[in-house]
């Protein structure tokens, strides 16, 4: 009884931030994402009748604060079959953890997959997408394919995500400014629970449905310009709420702010290139496919830039032959 997925991580374009319902990670907002390319974590799950205990190990680390999380949704799924079995699980990224890359949206994509794949139990996109969810939020996002919405609903049955244009619809790449591989001292979750404390909160939800809906129409529309000014504008406003939460979170470091004072600068000089941010140093630059050159260019005389991912819009979860073990 084994399987293995590997899922990718996604970057949000509209944000989630703030929680109706910790425990079933039920959003204040709705979101928008793009799956990526080269952001991935395959995972290979074996549900063993003759292990005693579960067995988790991440990136080549068992940590037990992890350990907990993904026990909690193996549990919640052995519940949906006939099985009581423990499992063992091998889960490893191919970047950096724990810096604003999202690890744990394509972490519990590919551990939820691979341990339904692995008790054979048959569940729709649809609910995939809502059993990742409660595994991490944006975990969700992970499972459609190329550019998603991720509906905030009203319960648990209602809050999942959808593939709203396919991976090659609009030609942008994601690329990736790794400034540093150190762990944030704040998680996202413990992050999320602060939303509600800023002044700014209520405001951004009140404007996030008219957001969503035009950063949709943009898309549709390829109009690049305003959708990279708005999904700049998005980030910004983001890190204002992080800013004036209590105590105030900050993500950002010296190396991220300098690229974000670039981008603004090539803009200037000619360059269509755009930024946005997750809770991490890490900054992730917003492209066409036919700036890529250009761009790469100029990051790699930034000493600051430790290492370049460039993401094209990617598939989701999917089921693969290759075990970890």
């Amino acid at each position: 009884m084994k399987a293995t997925a590997v899922a990718p991580s996604n970057i949000a374009f509209i944000k989630y931030w703030g929680k109706k319902d910790d425990e079933l990670k039920l959003p204040e907002n709705s979101s928008i994402s793009m799956n990526l390319s080269n952001l991935l974590t395959i995972t290979t799950v074996e549900f063993d009748p003759e292990l005693k205990e579960d067995w988790v190990m991440i990136n080549g680390v068992k940590n037990d604060t992890e350990s907990d999380k993904v026990i909690k949704q193996l549990d919640l799924i052995r519940a949906m079959s006939l099985y009581t079995y423990k499992a063992k699980v091998l889960s490893m990224s191919n970047f950096p953890t724990g810096t604003g890359l999202s690890s744990s949206a394509s972490g519990f994509a590919a551990l939820t997959l691979a341990a339904v794949n692995a008790l054979e139990i048959n569940l729709d996109e649809k609910k995939l997408s809502i059993l990742a969810r409660i595994g991490s939020g944006s975990a969700s996002r992970s499972i459609p394919d190329g550019f998603v919405e991720w509906k905030k609903g009203k319960d648990s049955n209602s809050s999942y995500s959808i593939s709203i244009l396919p991976a090659n619809y609009f030609k942008i790449l994601d690329v990736v400014a790794i400034v540093s591989n150190k762990k944030k001292e704040v998680s996202t979750t413990d992050g999320q629970t602060l939303a509600h404390t800023s002044p700014l909160f209520k405001k951004r939800l009140s404007g996030i449905n008219k957001k969503i809906e035009i950063i949709k129409k943009l898309m549709k529309t390829r109009d690049f310009k305003n959708f990279g000014q708005l999904v700049e504008d998005e980030a910004i406003e983001l890190h204002k709420i992080m800013q004036t939460s209590k105590p105030p979170l900050n993500y950002l470091q010296p190396e991220t702010i300098k690229i974000m004072e670039l981008v603004k600068r090539w803009r200037n000089e000619g360059l269509e290139v755009y930024f946005t941010l997750n809770t991490g140093q890490d900054i992730h630059l917003i492209i066409e496919e036919k700036n890529e050159k250009k761009l790469l260019e100029k990051l790699k005389k930034i000493k600051e830039v430790k290492n370049i991912i460039v993401n094209r819009p990617a598939v989701g979860a999917s089921i693969i032959k290759s075990h970890l073990f």
